[in-house]
């Protein structure tokens, strides 16, 4: 029997280990979440909970939010199969949190109550400004859940031998429910603790890998390098362009890729909610410093993990085995401690996708509630307890909708609807928050360019481009309407939505009350007024 043939049936016979653990976490989680939700009994509790975490807290809970399954099982497949410049990714994923730490974080939360939303209309005209920033908010998160479901659909071939249609739904609408239950009850506190559970997991088991890999060199990376270069039989596994150098548009669809990876993370919304969960600037520059190390320290890890399964298990199983590349870290896992390991890094994978799609649930659904309902159609009159069931009602119809999309998309390209969702917040989200901080003379007429502009460009040209059509990987197989070259928009769609942002707010001729961007300016900056803006 072939060592592919090996793995698979391995994966299967620990199907009930792997439910095992899993279940083990969904119960601890659970009690939990029940003994979180016990405090929240206001808006901020619901949304923000309560402004009660430390920033090492919430540090922890972004790097739980931000290290997706995509994280640990694509980049660890990624360098396993193009070496540095699948590392590349975990770079972009890393140097983004500088642009968050020196450029966002702190002035977001002195300026915003609970939503992206709140800083943008802070001096600008209320209704316009929140619908678009609601509509971006909801286009991201909504993405991103899809892409998580599908890909929890797409891992249970991998990780329990369920190789069926059916079965993968069944998941996905497993996965989904739990996200929900753990929303409706949690809240804000509840998904955060889920997270800081889920990012401890997910270090340690990373972490204790990387610890087995390095003992099996001799603690010598020279030689698991050496290890690498002889599995693949290419010395180009150590050097840049084995992915990214084959030709100009390679070339340019990774400067591309960058900008939306550096770019977009430091504007997804989710990430950006995270921010109001502290109670003042300091914790929240606080949570961002430890993020990075936290971050940091796991994708130094994934390259050790990604070169540790090139060298002991083979580019060749990995493409062989299902999930492809998906499957490098599983494999990995078994071949270094069997079936119990395999176990657990199969549960942490889940547990992953489920800390994730409950932190995207909760920011949807505060955006729709609380920009859309209390500030729009209330027209700031709604009281805080109908918000929070306003809030509660878009978790139960956001879930039910990223249940059926990941049902539909099961099966399909999902790095579509990632790329999607870093294209989003690179162009409609980041040049907005920077105007509306930075610059003066900003008004709304260039914010609602700028976003909308963002979000129409992003979305039209990842349609007409080759990940949705016209090659083999494409998600429409069958056809092809491709004319964008480029597999992601960022190098146009995010300077063109500066550009608009620009464009709009120098033809605008009617000015914003200079009071109001002074106000927002010293608050930005100092914090002076913050705790009475978000707390009254």
């Amino acid at each position: 029997m072939s060592l592919p043939m090996v793995q698979l049936s391995a994966l299967k016979e620990t199907t009930l280990l792997n439910m095992g653990i899993f279940a083990a976490f969904v119960l601890v989680t659970l009690v939990i979440v029940i003994r979180a939700s016990r405090n929240n009994k206001t808006a901020a509790d619901y949304y923000a909970a309560g402004r009660s975490f430390t920033g090492s807290q919430n540090g922890t809970a972004i790097a739980g939010d931000y290290l997706s399954a995509a994280s640990f099982l694509g980049i660890t497949g990624a360098i396993a199969l193009n070496g540095y410049d699948g590392f590349l990714y975990s770079i972009g994923f890393l140097v983004a949190w500088l642009v968050a730490l020196l450029l966002v974080a702190e002035l977001l939360r002195n300026t915003g109550k609970f939503t992206m939303a709140d800083v943008l209309s802070f001096r600008l005209r209320q209704r316009p400004v929140r619908i678009a920033a609601a509509l971006s908010t909801l286009a991201v998160c909504f993405f991103y859940l899809l892409a998580q479901m599908a890909g929890a659909g797409s891992l249970i071939s991998l990780l329990l031998g369920i190789s069926d249609w059916g079965g993968q739904a069944l998941v996905i609408v497993v996965v989904g429910v739990l996200m929900i239950v753990y929303v409706l009850i949690g809240g804000m506190k509840g998904t955060t603790w889920v997270q800081i559970i889920k990012a401890v997991l997910l270090i340690a088991g990373a972490a204790v890998m990387t610890l087995w890999v390095l003992a099996s060199y001799g603690f010598n990376l020279s030689a698991l390098l050496g290890g690498a270069v002889d599995a693949a039989q290419n010395p180009a596994v150590l050097n840049p362009g084995l992915q990214y150098g084959k030709s100009p548009t390679t070339k340019l669809d990774f400067v591309s890729l960058a900008l939306a990876l550096v770019l977009g993370t430091a504007a997804l919304p989710h990430v950006l909610m995270r921010f109001y969960t502290v109670p003042t600037a300091k914790e929240a520059r606080k949570s961002v410093v430890w993020a990075i190390w936290l971050i940091g320290a796991f994708y130094l890890i994934t390259l050790i993990l990604g070169y540790g399964a090139g060298a002991m298990v083979g580019a060749d199983l990995i493409k062989k085995a299902p999930g492809g590349v998906n499957s490098a870290a599983p494999l990995l896992a078994f071949h270094l401690g069997g079936p119990l390991l395999l176990g657990f890094i199969s549960a942490v994978a889940f547990a992953t996708i489920l800390a994730v799609v409950a932190g995207l649930t909760i920011t949807a659904a505060a955006s729709f509630a609380h920009d859309i309902y209390a500030n729009v159609i209330a027209k700031g009159k709604s009281d805080p307890a109908q918000e929070v069931k306003v809030a509660r009602r878009t978790v139960v119809v956001i879930g039910v909708l990223a249940i059926i999309g990941g049902v539909f998309a099961n099966g399909q390209n999902v790095a579509f609807l990632v790329a999607l969702a870093f294209a989003v917040a690179a162009s409609a989200n980041l040049p907005t928050i920077i105007y509306s901080l930075f610059w003066k003379r900003f008004t709304t007429q260039g914010a609602l360019w700028s976003m909308y502009g963002g979000l129409a460009s992003a979305v039209l040209l990842i349609t007409f481009s080759p990940v949705v059509s016209g090659t083999k990987t494409s998600m429409i197989q069958n056809a092809d309407f491709a004319w964008f070259p480029l597999s992601n928009p960022g190098i146009i769609s995010i300077p063109l939505a500066f550009v608009l942002g620009w464009l709009g707010t120098i033809l605008d001729r009617r000015k914003e009350d200079p009071a109001k961007q002074a106000e927002m300016e010293v608050r930005s900056l100092t914090g002076v007024g913050a705790e009475k803006a978000v707390d009254h």
